[in-house]
């Protein structure tokens, strides 16, 4: 019922923009892709987020914006969203390490792909969000999509500004931004840093502590632009991200109340640099994009969420796992283009260098039987590819576009167990598109685009060896879609439907090899037969005054595996995991010009299941989040409440046994986060 509502309220819209005297609305450009194009432009489905909706909707992390992007959804196995899903597509989790992400993450330009923890949104411009294959554009790391978040540019005009946030579940933030001119012809720079620290509402009354879930968030970046001459600028990005968090997220019971006697950690420490060098010739455009970062990550947890006092004479029974791992990433893109006639072309060469070391330690104890496991392993991958794009005009206003990308990578793994591996993957992709303008800001567009994703290794020491590797996956696409602005209505719609067609489908699973011990609960990738997917996705905006903006968003898709088994299990014919029937989003945002504002965001979507491995399923849910403040020219105080009816809603789930004596197994759920106030303040100096 809510999605139809949704849907609704878009088809009204062309309608009700004629009843008042329209505002005019500011175009959007999209940068994740090949060239910066309009969005109004692209052939391709996508989401992009402008700075006002950030600022409006959320107030620290991306995690709080997910709900207005069709399709998309994150499996809670982290602190804060790490893995994303795109149309059902993407990693769950990756406890065991092999990072081959099926959803790009990028920060500017540099690539956190699988590692998505450092999204915090401080001073960002703008949230673009790519549905379906990029095999053109980003090869391997983005089979379902990517997902790009953009800081604000450095600007030679002086600015100083600060903020601070105080809310509930003893949150405390503060923040400052300054930059200006660095030299003459437009040279500028800009510095923002940022602090967040709450409790993490969890309870943990075996230890009597409020923060053993707690997040603690430290975010700095600081963007160089030089204007070196007329043709070449240099963009210079760093970026350094502290989520030091703990992790007491599950309880027995499936409440916010823990009793874990050893609560772990999920921090992420990452440092990033990226250099973009543009040459603009009056004939060609030369593009250099260098990045580099190095990531140091803690996942450790309780594995029996308990203490010895819960079992009521059932233990001693206690277990605690814990894996560090330390990433180094370094890529270089370097593309070259230019026209031919009326023809435009794009030629690129990218080479990427990624290094993993795991060190995992498990303990436990259950009666008389203690042990200790631990793995060290290291992964190395190394990705060459070329890329071209070209596009012809086949009518005056008909444009076709073809891309290609081939790609190899050479990877090795070995660990203290003495296992190795060395595959070579060789894999291709790339998009056939045409795209037709049905007006000045109008197009209706389709495609067929091939994406791609490596194989990788299920790390740990519990791994069956047969089950150690997987191979690589191959995903085709076939989308189409009509998108528009109205200027004069103050509306902007998008309408695609899309058909995808999995092979050697990666699927993430898990069992327990031992009912006794839960640290042999493992998480494994293996390849299934086939899949597919149907949907459609739809956006719309609506500025009806200058007073007034609505939005809505819906997602209706359908997933099924095809000819899989997971063990005795026939799972052919069902949906994917964490990938929802439905999802919808609206919004309404009223500001006056005497500087009052409210704004008011429903989101939700239906129920998924978590796991290939079992069939519980979670709920459909809805969050409410409203906002109310005063803006000044230099100053501004709001109000906001995420969740305002406190639903209990999960994001992610486990079936198996982890309570003696008899250890039957049963769903844990990790909750979402219940509601929270809090007040917001920002004041400029400039």
């Amino acid at each position: 019922m809510r999605a139809w509502t949704a849907l609704t309220a878009l088809a009204f819209l062309p309608a009700l923009a004629t009843a008042v005297e329209p505002t005019r609305l500011e175009e959007v450009v999209v940068t994740a892709t090949l060239r910066d194009i309009p969005l109004v432009q692209l052939p391709a489905s996508a989401t992009v987020l402008d700075r006002r909706t950030v600022a409006d909707a959320a107030t620290q992390h991306l995690e709080e914006l997910l709900p207005q992007v069709p399709s998309l959804s994150w499996a809670g196995a982290s602190s804060r969203p790490r893995y994303f899903q795109l149309r059902g597509i993407g990693e769950l989790e990756q406890y065991q390490g092999a990072p081959n992400p099926s959803v790009g993450f990028l920060v500017d330009e540099i690539d956190f792909s699988g590692i998505g923890m450092v999204a915090t949104l401080f001073d960002v411009e703008q949230v673009e969000v790519l549905r379906g294959p990029q095999g053109t554009r980003f090869g391997a790391n983005a089979l379902a999509g990517l997902i790009k978040v953009r800081t604000r540019e450095p600007l030679p005009q002086p600015e100083l500004s600060a903020e601070a946030t105080f809310g509930a579940d003893a949150m405390a933030g503060a923040g400052v931004v300054a930059g200006g001119a660095a030299g003459h012809g437009g040279s500028a720079w800009r510095l923002a840093v940022q602090r967040v620290a709450s409790d993490g509402f969890r309870s943990n009354t075996y230890l009597e502590r409020s923060d053993t879930n707690a997040r603690d968030e430290l975010t700095a970046r600081g963007r160089l632009r030089l204007e070196i001459s007329d043709p070449l600028r240099l963009d210079l990005t760093l970026l350094h991200a502290d989520l030091d968090n703990g992790y007491d997220a599950f309880a027995i019971d499936n409440s916010l109340v823990t009793r874990s006697d050893r609560p772990g950690r999920d921090s992420q420490r990452s440092t990033g640099a990226a250099a973009d060098l543009r040459y603009a010739a009056p004939s060609f455009e030369l593009r250099s994009i260098t990045a580099w970062s190095q990531s140091a990550i803690e996942a450790s947890f309780d594995g029996d969420w308990g203490n010895d006092e819960d079992w009521a004479g059932a233990g001693p029974y206690d277990f605690f796992s814990r894996t560090l791992r330390d990433r180094d990433t370094l890529s270089q893109d370097l593309r070259l283009s230019g026209s031919a006639g009326t023809a435009t072309w794009l030629a690129g060469v990218y080479g990427l260098r990624l290094v993993e070391d795991n060190a995992q330690r498990d303990d436990g104890l259950y009666l008389t039987d203690a042990f200790t496991r631990t793995l060290d392993s290291r992964y190395q991958a190394t990705h060459a590819a070329v890329y071209g794009q070209v596009e012809w005009p086949v009518a005056s206003t008909t444009l076709l576009s073809a891309g290609l990308r081939l790609e190899q990578r050479d990877a090795s793994y070995a660990d203290s167990d003495g296992v190795r591996f060395d595959p070579r993957d060789r894999m291709w992709g790339g998009q056939l598109s045409l795209s037709r303008q049905l007006g000045d800001a109008h197009h209706a567009w389709m495609s067929l685009s091939r994406g791609f994703k490596a194989g990788g290794f299920n790390i740990g020491a519990a791994v069956p060896p047969d089950r150690a590797e997987f191979g690589p996956e191959y995903l085709w696409s076939v989308e189409g879609g009509v998108r528009g602005r109205w200027d004069e209505a103050g509306l902007s719609a998008d309408v695609s439907a899309f058909y995808l067609r999995r092979s050697d489908q990666q699927v993430a699973t898990s069992f327990q090899l031992d009912p006794e011990d839960p640290l042999t609960f493992v998480y494994l990738t293996d390849n299934a037969a086939r899949g597919q997917a149907f949907g459609l996705e739809a956006t719309g905006t609506w500025r009806p005054a200058e007073r007034w903006d609505l939005s809505a968003s819906l997602s209706l898709s359908l997933t099924e595996y095809l000819g899989y088994s997971d063990g005795e299990r026939d799972l052919d014919g069902r949906e994917w995991a964490h990938a929802p029937s439905w999802k919808y989003s609206l919004a309404a945002t009223w500001r006056h010009p005497a500087g009052w504002m409210g704004r008011a965001d429903v989101g939700g979507q239906d129920a998924f299941y978590f796991d290939a491995s079992h069939d519980q399923r979670s709920r459909p849910y809805s969050l409410v989040n409203l906002r109310t403040g005063y803006e000044a020219a230099r100053w501004s105080v709001h109000l906001w409440v995420h969740n305002v009816l406190d639903q209990r809603y999960p994001v992610r789930g486990f079936y198996f046994g982890n309570e003696p004596p008899d250890f039957p197994e049963k769903l844990y759920v990790r909750l979402g986060d219940p509601r929270q106030a809090g007040v917001t303040a920002r004041f400029s100096f400039q």
